[in-house]
């Protein structure tokens, strides 16, 4: 018996095209401002010296400004950027530069689920405090009532089998007991190794009955 979702975001809650036309690029123009106004702030700071400690060189603010936006165009998964390009987003939401992007499904979905007593948890690249703010300023208006828990790359990739044992042992749930939705098999594969029941979102494809996993076209279609 399900007892627990743990949702993706990007594809999967959100449309890809809101992360990589609007935050990725916002994140982007905005980054070396950001550092240069902020890096005297105890939280910057510690994400710059982290920055370093990834690198494994003592680089100025000019060098770290470069290896951040290095990272960004390579669409890399890294901690520390992450978690700048979070406190960019968090000024941008509250300026009302826009608003976080969820499916009408996925919201209305959601919603009932928590009505029925599930509860509900988002495991994203993206930092925790990145998927609060999509979900605190959605055009939906703020969902995170809804969440019981946000995970992120603290506690290990999302291709990686032992992070979803890892979350299922902070929920205090047996694996089977836990629904993890995404739009990645790499993903869905490591969940379903950890013993996690999965469906695959493929919101503009066609539906393959014979996936690996569960193939569904929005939330209206999943059924547990």
């Amino acid at each position: 018996m399900i007892k627990a979702i743990v949702t993706d975001i990007e594809g999967t809650t959100s449309s890809l095209s809101f992360v990589k036309d609007v935050l990725f690029p916002y994140a982007r123009a905005n980054l070396a401002e950001f550092v240069n106004r902020h890096q005297q702030q105890p939280e910057v700071q510690q994400l710059l010296q982290d920055v370093r400690k990834t690198v494994g060189a003592d680089l100025d603010i000019a060098q770290i400004i470069e290896q951040l936006i290095a990272w960004i165009d390579a669409d890399q998964k890294i901690t520390p950027l992450k978690s700048l390009q979070g406190l960019i987003w968090e000024a941008g939401y509250q300026h009302g530069d826009f608003k976080g992007h969820v499916y009408e499904d996925a919201s209305r979905n959601l919603q009932r689920w928590k009505q029925q007593g599930l509860d509900l948890y988002v495991y994203s690249s993206g930092s925790v405090q990145a998927q609060k703010l999509l979900f605190a300023f959605s055009e939906a208006g703020d969902l995170t009532p809804l969440f019981s828990g946000y995970f992120d790359t603290h506690i290990g990739g999302k291709r990686e089998t032992a992070a979803y044992q890892a979350i299922a042992g902070q929920l205090h749930l047996a694996a089977e007991q836990i629904l993890f939705l995404s739009d990645i098999v790499e993903e869905l594969d490591a969940a379903q190794q950890a013993g996690f029941n999965t469906v695959w979102l493929v919101r503009d494809q066609a539906v393959a009955s014979n996936a690996r996993h569960q193939q569904v076209r929005d939330f209206d279609a999943i059924h547990f």
